[in-house]
């Protein structure tokens, strides 16, 4: 393993200088309550938020009336009723979402609300609280209580939080998510995006204490961070599979028992963070997508995925454990029919670090019997006990540091023990159709949800051993060298828009975004620099394995190793979106 390696941050932030943080309860009612009594004041909220408690806090606010907005939605039947379409019968799968916040409220609770409000206005301050609350009538003031995705996720697990318009948080985690991804984050982010300008002050309940940031301070974040190098705050996950390399290069909890995925690079979940006189303040970093989707992604990705992120990194350990799952992502045709999905999850895997055993499946046996492999699939999963004889039917490949497979839609692969892998990929993450789970459990006990009656609809069963050793290891192409540097082009399936560059290099390195969002990993080395030509932004200094997000409005930048690792060999792995 790599050396030094504490050095990763796991709470990087874009530091403001001249902004108002207010922290507390009580300094946060004060700063939002108007010195005259006559105004409306609404708090529009995200779903992850603690309802109950936010609720009690801001009624506080001195007033003439109250309104709780999720009083005025349908009833919780209604809405199941609408969304049905959404959600389907699947533990695991639905379809993504039209529907519009609007759609959840009761016209005729509206009309009644708007009456009184009418009726009270000028005797004294109308308070609205809730999802949508904006919906209801203008206001003088406009607050916003957001929460990251990630975040969401874990008070999901805990049971603590419930969806949009119905009380599921004691529901399994999966359907939880489920309602989340597919409908819920849809018609809150849709409502969002129309409220950017309006909002007065944003609020982050994530911690113990909450924050407060005024209008001013939010877009002079958001405006610097879309201008220069940046990372996303990593949050880290324990997996059936999971391994033990993250606890030292990462300095996670060696009290885990194991962590699988690092998410370093996922921005719809990830979050983005302000540091403001020595605090920070915390927000899901997909409002920088949606307000400078042209400046970070380059107006060329931006007319393709519009105001989508489309390329996503993460560490995948199984140093020390286990195989992932045996999978397939869908075929784009497939995704589109069956999920709304606009484009799917193609991927590579690029080895950051092996042990002597490790491996990767990938493809098939050449002259396999297609419908064998499933009948044993189906009989394996209906009884682990008789197994599935991989090496009978899957491609297995021996993996070394720095290898790269590339992994486009329809090819059956996992990475197997012992190794630690950057994964690339197109940024749709939940369409992971399982095969086979080594028969064992999920890490609450129970198995994990398998997928044969759809994977075998995508399999692509051309990609056989021969096709893989051709087409899918190892495509390295020298594209450019100069004294102190080697580019090279590691991956770029025909089918993939996602293109990877490897540069091996002691000294500086001219990079230039054109036109489209860079997503780096130091994939060997200590540490390096990320500076401006021309000054335009502070530099940044990465360590190993962090990932980091290039702009497309940098345009230029230069990359040399720094620190222990200057006069050193240091390597990046760079993905752009190809045109």
């Amino acid at each position: 393993m790599q050396e030094n390696k504490s050095k990763y941050d796991k709470y990087p932030a874009t530091s403001i200088e001249k902004g108002t943080l207010v922290k507390g309860w009580k300094n946060i009612l004060q700063q939002i309550t108007p010195e005259t009594g006559n105004n409306i004041i609404v708090i529009e909220c995200y779903t992850g938020i603690y309802y109950e408690q936010l609720l009690s806090h801001f009624k506080n606010i001195p007033h003439v009336f109250f309104m709780d907005t999720a009083q005025l939605f349908r009833s919780e039947n209604e809405i199941l009723r609408i969304t049905e379409n959404f959600m389907k019968e699947d533990i695991l799968f639905g379809y993504l979402s039209n529907l519009s916040i609007a759609d959840y409220f009761d016209k005729e609770k509206i009309l009644a609300v708007n009456q009184e409000i009418k009726s009270i206005q000028k005797n004294g301050n109308i308070v609205l609280f809730g999802y949508g609350s904006s919906c209801i009538t203008k206001p003088d003031m406009l607050v916003y209580a957001d929460m990251p995705r990630w975040e969401i996720q874990q008070r999901m697990r805990r049971n603590e939080v419930a969806g949009l318009g119905v009380d599921n948080k004691n529901e399994a985690f999966s359907l939880q998510y489920k309602r989340g991804y597919f409908n819920d984050w849809r018609v809150l982010d849709k409502h969002k995006k129309t409220l950017y300008k309006q909002v007065d002050y944003w609020l982050d309940s994530t911690g113990e204490v909450p924050k407060l940031i005024d209008k001013k301070t939010f877009f002079e974040g958001i405006e610097k961070t879309a201008h220069k190098p940046f990372r996303v705050v990593p949050f880290f996950d324990p997996a059936p599979w999971g391994g033990q390399w993250m606890k030292t290069v990462c300095d996670l909890d060696k009290s885990v028992t194991n962590f699988g995925w690092c998410f370093d690079c996922v921005p719809e979940e990830n979050s983005l963070l302000f540091e403001i006189d020595g605090k920070t303040f915390e927000m899901p970093s997909v409002n920088l997508v949606y307000l400078k989707a042209k400046e970070l992604l380059g107006e060329p990705v931006e007319a393709r995925f519009g105001q989508d992120f489309p390329i996503r990194f993460d560490l995948l350990d199984t140093m020390e454990g286990g195989n992932l799952s045996l999978q397939v992502h869908p075929t784009l045709q497939f995704a589109r029919d069956n999920f709304g999905l606009p484009y799917t999850q193609d991927e590579s895997y690029y080895m950051i670090d092996a042990k002597e055993d490790a491996v990767v499946y990938l493809g098939l046996k050449t002259g396999i019997d297609r419908t064998d492999m499933i009948n044993e699939l189906e009989n394996a999963n209906s009884d682990t006990a008789l197994g599935f004889d991989d090496k009978k039917y899957i491609h297995s490949i021996p993996a070394k540091k720095h290898d790269h497979f590339l992994i486009p839609a329809g090819t059956i692969h996992c990475s197997g023990k012992n190794s630690l892998v950057l994964e690339i990929s197109a940024t749709p993450n939940l369409f992971t159709f399982k095969l086979w789970d080594w028969g064992r459990p999920g890490l609450d006990g129970k198995p994990r949800p398998i997928n044969i009656d759809r994977g075998k609809q995508v399999i692509q069963w051309d990609r056989d051993a021969e096709y893989v050793t051709s087409q899918l290891v190892n495509q390295f192409e020298e594209v450019a060298r100069s004294d102190g540097w080697m580019e090279e082009r590691t991956g770029l399936h025909p089918t993939e828009f996602i293109e990877t560059r490897r540069h091996t290099f002691t000294g500086p390195v001219q990079h230039m975004t054109n036109d489209s969002v860079n997503v780096l990993n130091l994939v060997e080395g200590d540490e390096i620099i990320v500076e401006s030509p021309d000054s335009n932004f502070e530099p940044l200094v990465m360590h190993y394995a962090e990932t980091f997000i290039v702009p497309a409005s940098v345009k230029e930048y230069t990359i040399r190793p720094h620190g222990k690792s200057a006069g050193q060999k240091c390597v990046t792995i760079k993905a752009s979106v190809r045109f």
